[in-house]
């Protein structure tokens, strides 16, 4: 079954200028219901988590001025978000559930979580709406627990994930991969073990040469027993923040590759869903809930 992580706390108000498209994380799984893609029993809520698990990312100083919403200004200001207790606390419930859904892929073959994707958040520092980053979390934990040992990191997200990079910078362990827009934010990249920039608004075409040619080899390469996807949808041609080129279905064969590879090469995978900031809502709700009817289709 899929398994997929949502909490109430994904969807708490923030200040006036921050709801869209924040509303997306109330909307989806609405969606996802409605047209039978989903049932109830395919979610589940994720908890706190032991600090341990955030700990073998994020510095100890980092993480408790967050917690005791005591950082200093300029670093709260370069995550964007007005810092609160409610947010720190929704980001670490957001890290549970892609503990969680590690847990579930390594079971079903393929779990997601509502949110997550918050591959800006660096060992010490947050930027760009991303206070912990989600997916190392995951992929440590996974390691700590000796349930994977090569991990592969798959972001297609139009950002680069620089908070990924730098944190697994001198780690031969987990091989992190983005492939996005050049002339995006961050404008000063780190350095992935493999980074794809794209011209700006390169399309559906040329996008899914590039990834076809490149994620079987690179699996062939690195051999991982564990893949973490990051399945922003900010790549689609009305993306607010994005500057690539891609129509919706061009986004969704995308995912029908990342998951379809996946699958062949039975290599679990957990999907954290990343960015998305089209004007209009319904786009960006339609793009994510095509990953979640592709892993239906696909593995179950």
């Amino acid at each position: 079954m899929l398994k997929i992580a949502y909490h109430p706390i994904y969807k708490h108000p923030l200040p006036e200028g921050h709801r869209f498209p924040m509303i997306k994380y109330e909307l989806l799984p609405e969606q996802l219901l409605h047209e039978g893609t989903c049932i109830n029993d395919n979610f589940f809520e994720p908890e706190t988590p032991n600090d341990k698990y955030i700990l073998a990312v994020h510095t100890p100083e980092y993480y408790y001025d967050l917690v005791n919403i005591t950082l200093d200004q300029r670093a709260a200001r370069k995550i964007g978000f007005p810092l609160s207790e409610v947010l720190v606390e929704r980001e670490v419930i957001i890290a549970d559930g892609t503990i969680q859904s590690s847990l579930h892929a390594l079971e079903y073959g393929i779990a997601m979580n509502i949110a997550g994707g918050t591959h800006h958040a660096y060992t010490d520092r947050g930027e760009a709406f991303c206070l912990l980053n989600d997916q190392a979390i995951g992929a440590r934990y996974l390691q700590s627990k000796k349930l994977a040992s090569k991990i592969l990191i798959v972001d297609l997200d139009v950002h680069q994930g620089n908070g990924t990079a730098e944190i697994f910078q001198n780690d031969n362990s987990v091989f992190t991969f983005s492939m996005h827009g050049k002339a995006n934010y961050p404008f000063k990249k780190e350095k992935s073990d493999l980074d794809i920039a794209l011209e700006t608004n390169t399309g559906d075409e040329d996008y899914l040469d590039i990834l076809y040619q490149t994620l079987p080899k690179l699996i062939n390469e690195v051999q991982p027993d564990f893949i973490y996807y990051l399945s922003g949808v900010d790549i689609i041609a009305s993306d607010k923040l994005g500057k690539l080129g891609l129509t919706i279905n061009g986004c969704k064969e995308r995912d029908r590759f990342v998951l379809q590879t996946c699958k062949e090469h039975n290599i679990p995978v957990m999907c954290s869903m990343g960015g998305g900031y089209s004007p209009d809502i319904k786009v960006i709700v339609e793009a994510h809930a095509n990953t979640f009817r592709l892993a239906q289709e696909i593995f179950f």
